[in-house]
C-alpha cells in the first residue's frame, strides 16, 4: 500500500512555487503521491504537470475534477498534457460535482451527474487511449475531426472516480480504473464501498479497482482541540446528502468524526485498519490544520508507513 498527501498552498503569496516547494519536502520525507484539488482556483492538472517535472519520481494526480462544466475533450487534453509532462507519473481523478458549486458556479443544473459520469468516462478513456473519439451520447458528444493524441503520454492515464453512493460506484467499477472516497471510514469501505465497486469491476471484466481512500487527518498532541478546528473546517460536507450518508456508514455523525487525529500510535493504527478495509492507497489531506510543526511530524510518520 502506497502513502501519499494532497498539497495545499492555496494562502501562499505564490501557489505554484509553493506547491513545488512542499512536494519537494513530500517527496524527502518519503511519501510517495501528492495530490492536488479542483474548485475554481489553480488549474490541477496544470499543477501537477508543474510538480511532477519539478520532483522526479513523485506520483500526482488530481483529486478531483467535477464532469459538469467539463468537456471530455479539453481535459483529456489537460491529461495527456500532464502525463507527458511527468513521463507516466499523473492519475486523473474525476467527480460528480455538488449542486451547490454546479448551479452557482456555472449555471447549469446539476441533473443526471451519474448518467453524465458514464458518458464522460467512456468518451475520456477513448480519448486518452487512442487520442481518437466518435462519442455521440445522450448527454455529451465528444469526436475528433483532427487528432486528440498529445506524443509522449503513452497510451492511457489512469481514471479514477471520487464515487461514494450505488450508482456510482457500479459505474466507477465498469469504466474507471479506481476510486477517490473521501471521508469514508474503514467501516464504510469494508462494507459498503470496496464490496461494490470491486462486484462491477468483475462483472465488467476489469481489473480489481485500485482504491484510493483519502483522509482527513494529522498528527497531534492536542487531538481534542485540533478535532473541534477539524469540525468547523468540514461542516460543509455534512449539507451535502452523499457525504453524509457516507459519514453515517462510517459509524460517525459528523465529518469530524471521520478524520484521523491522535499520536503517531493513534494514527499508524488508522492507516493500518483502512489497508485492512480494503484500501490500496491512502492519502492524507488537512495536514496543515493544526500548524506547521504538526504537519511535518504528520508528514515523517506517513513517510515512514510508505516505506
Amino acid at each position: 500500500m502506497t502513502v501519499g498527501v494532497a498539497l495545499n498552498a492555496a494562502d501562499a503569496d505564490n501557489q505554484i512555487d509553493a506547491t513545488v516547494d512542499l512536494a519537494r519536502e513530500a517527496s524527502a520525507a518519503g511519501l510517495r503521491s501528492a495530490w492536488f484539488g479542483q474548485t475554481f482556483g489553480a488549474d490541477s492538472p496544470q499543477l501537477a504537470a508543474i510538480v511532477g517535472r519539478e520532483v522526479p519520481g513523485l506520483q500526482v494526480g488530481t483529486s478531483a475534477i467535477p464532469v459538469f462544466g467539463r468537456h471530455p475533450l479539453i481535459v483529456s487534453s489537460q491529461a495527456q498534457t500532464a502525463q507527458a509532462a511527468t513521463h507516466g507519473r499523473y492519475h486523473l481523478g474525476l467527480a460528480l460535482g455538488t449542486k451547490l458549486l454546479t448551479e452557482a458556479g456555472f449555471g447549469i443544473p446539476f441533473e443526471r451527474p451519474v448518467a453524465r459520469l458514464r458518458e464522460f468516462l467512456t468518451a475520456l478513456r477513448q480519448l486518452t487511449e487512442t487520442g481518437t473519439a466518435d462519442f455521440h451520447g445522450e448527454l455529451l458528444t465528444a469526436a475528433t475531426p483532427v487528432s486528440a493524441r498529445v506524443p509522449g503520454a503513452g497510451s492511457g492515464v489512469p481514471l479514477l472516480v471520487a464515487a461514494m453512493g450505488p450508482q456510482a460506484l457500479k459505474a466507477s467499477g465498469e469504466l474507471a480504473d479506481g476510486i477517490l472516497p473521501y471521508l469514508a471510514g474503514p467501516r464504510a469501505l469494508a462494507e459498503h464501498i470496496v464490496p461494490a465497486v470491486t462486484a462491477a469491476a468483475e462483472a465488467a471484466g476489469r481489473p480489481a479497482p485500485r482504491v484510493v481512500a483519502l483522509v482527513h487527518g494529522v498528527v497531534t498532541d492536542d487531538a481534542d482541540s485540533v478535532r473541534e478546528t477539524a469540525a468547523e473546517q468540514l461542516a460543509f460536507y455534512e449539507r451535502i446528502p452523499s457525504y453524509a450518508r457516507v459519514i453515517g456508514l462510517s459509524g460517525a455523525t459528523r465529518a469530524a468524526d471521520v478524520a484521523v487525529i491522535g499520536d503517531e500510535k493513534a494514527v499508524a493504527a488508522e492507516v493500518r485498519r483502512y489497508r485492512d478495509a480494503g484500501a490500496t492507497e491512502v492519502v492524507f489531506s488537512g495536514t496543515e490544520i493544526a500548524g506547521e510543526a504538526a504537519r511535518r511530524r504528520t508528514w515523517a510518520l506517513l513517510g515512514e508507513l510508505a516505506g
